[in-house]
């Protein structure tokens, strides 16, 4: 059974006190609505019985469209609505709402869900995400198959003076749907953003006959250098092993490979001068200006 929803005029007719809808038994999506759980409620969930009580031409947009649409990213507190301008655009407390003229390209309906697509979604998260989120965002909506060029330049080829839109359209081109992740996005970010050579997401390693053994997230294949970004499921035991065996596969080929964590994600100066040393040492030399 779906959760059951409750505005505060249909909880108050239902006989149900405010005291009772503090209790653990209900869960408040937004000011004045609330719902009574019967089973666990994920954030899908939430977004699809918000929709129940939203004007027919709302779509879900920004974050909370992103997040939908598979980017790695949070969803926001309150959820993000883009609504048609009218004299009056409705408010609600609960929701971040924004005016916008969406054309039929620009919305899409995902497993039941009325959002933005891909390429309105990046354009709106444009204003206000860093380049190097903005990038892992396009990324994982390449990946996911929401977004492609055409499409993508279609929609900012029509977005003059819209507020990001010169963000999107430098960043548009340093997308790549090979990024498995938010973290190698990020990090291909501040190379491409360096004066170090541009480099390849996920390359491979072939042994001295040829086959591939592994491959690096990020990496050069001219200079045998690879970048390895280590989250947390390679804290796994079995994971671990698997990681010491590919380890000593590329070095056994002469590869050197440079491992990050989480914490270097919040230093793009050491990514790029480690990445610039390495390369150093492996024979590249920076052309002259």
């Amino acid at each position: 059974m779906a959760p059951q929803l409750f505005t505060t005029a249909t909880a108050r007719s239902a006989g149900l006190t405010r005291a009772a809808l503090r209790g653990s038994s209900y869960v408040r999506l937004a000011h004045g609505l609330v719902v009574r759980l019967d089973d666990a409620l994920d954030e899908r969930e939430r977004l699809a019985l918000l929709a129940t009580v939203l004007p027919p031409d709302a779509a879900f947009s920004h974050q909370t469209a992103a997040a939908l649409l598979g980017a790695q990213l949070a969803p926001p507190p309150h959820p993000h609505v883009a609504l048609t301008p009218r004299r009056v655009l409705p408010q609600h407390a609960g929701l971040v709402v924004h005016g916008r003229r969406l054309a039929a390209e620009d919305v899409v309906l995902d497993r039941g869900l009325r959002g933005t697509s891909g390429a309105q979604t990046f354009l709106d998260v444009a204003a206000v995400l860093p380049p190097q989120e903005l990038v892992a965002v396009g990324d994982a909506l390449l990946r996911a198959g929401h977004l492609d060029a055409a499409r993508l330049g279609a929609r900012l080829g029509r977005a003059d003076r819209v507020r990001g839109v010169v963000r999107a359209r430098t960043c548009a081109p340093l997308l790549s749907p090979l990024a498995q992740s938010r973290p190698e996005s990020v990090m291909r970010y501040w190379l491409l953003a360096s004066e170090l050579p541009d480099p390849e997401p996920q390359v491979p390693v072939t042994d001295r006959w040829g086959r591939e053994v592994a491959h690096g997230d990020l990496g050069y294949r001219e200079w045998k250098l690879l970048l390895e970004y280590e989250g947390r499921q390679h804290a796994d035991t079995e994971q671990f092993g698997r990681d010491v065996d590919r380890y000593s596969l590329m070095a056994a080929d002469g590869w050197l490979v440079l491992r990050f964590a989480r914490s270097h994600l919040l230093r793009p100066q050491v990514v790029v001068d480690r990445t610039r040393r390495a390369l150093l040492s492996r024979g590249w030399r920076p052309q002259p200006r």
